[in-house]
């Protein structure tokens, strides 16, 4: 009997948890990510670590930046982790350990780190991890993966990762290390960038229709409370 769950199992699960509506321009953000999600979970070969979880939160956090009401941004999280049977809780403490690491750790030992050439006694659970990645002729690549793995770099040295050629031989030196794909953490990361850059515009357009929409509602408001002058008696 196959009791694997379904995209439909998840996603049903998802809006039972968040029953309020999510903005449109959301909406495909939130269901992309849980279908990917759900895809990895119920994949054989899958094993969650933390690089996997900061790109999950990060992916998160950047794309529903600006979402409204903001208090709905924690339910949705929380339904989106439940809905793959996750902890959300392990999802943000794994991120912000990763984050405040990646911080405190110049740009070239991260790197080597990374790449395993160098070994740093910082993060015991990430060298597990690390190490596990390489070691596997069958770990499960995804995107949210390489997303983490960018995440610690932007982290470390924001100005590295704008500087095409120092981002493309660092991810380079983290792909042979790691035994990933070069090829495809260059392209999915080309391709989160580009998106980032359009939901960025997105935003954009959104506040200033946001901001017409109010300046028309105050003129209409405005224009209901001016006295209107009382019709002449003259015959």
């Amino acid at each position: 009997m196959n009791n694997v769950r379904t995209v439909s199992d998840t996603k049903r699960t998802f809006y039972n948890l968040h029953t309020r509506p999510i903005n449109t321009i959301y909406r495909r953000v939130v269901e992309e990510l849980m279908v990917e999600m759900h895809l990895l979970s119920v994949n054989i070969d899958f094993s969650y670590n933390s690089i996997y979880a900061l790109g999950v939160v990060t992916t998160f956090d950047r794309f529903m930046q600006g979402y409204l009401p903001e208090r709905d941004q924690e339910s949705i999280f929380n339904a989106l982790c439940h809905a793959v049977e996750q902890e959300p809780q392990r999802y943000r403490q794994d991120a912000e350990r990763l984050r405040v690491l990646a911080k405190s750790l110049p740009a070239n030992d991260l790197i080597a780190w990374l790449s395993q050439t160098t070994h740093l006694d910082q993060d015991a659970d990430l060298q597990a991890q690390l190490q596990a990645i390489a070691n596997n002729p069958n770990f499960k690549y995804s995107r949210l993966l390489a997303i983490g793995l960018f995440t610690l770099l932007e982290l470390s040295d924001p100005e590295l990762v704008k500087d095409e050629k120092q981002r493309n031989e660092a991810l380079k030196a983290i792909a042979t290390g790691l035994q990933l794909s070069d090829e495809k953490l260059n392209k999915d990361l080309e391709l989160y960038r580009s998106n980032l850059d359009k939901i960025a515009q997105a935003l954009i357009v959104m506040a200033d229709v946001l901001s017409a929409d109010r300046k028309k509602r105050e003129q209409r408001k405005q224009q209901s409370i001016t006295p209107v002058a009382p019709p002449s008696t003259n015959e």
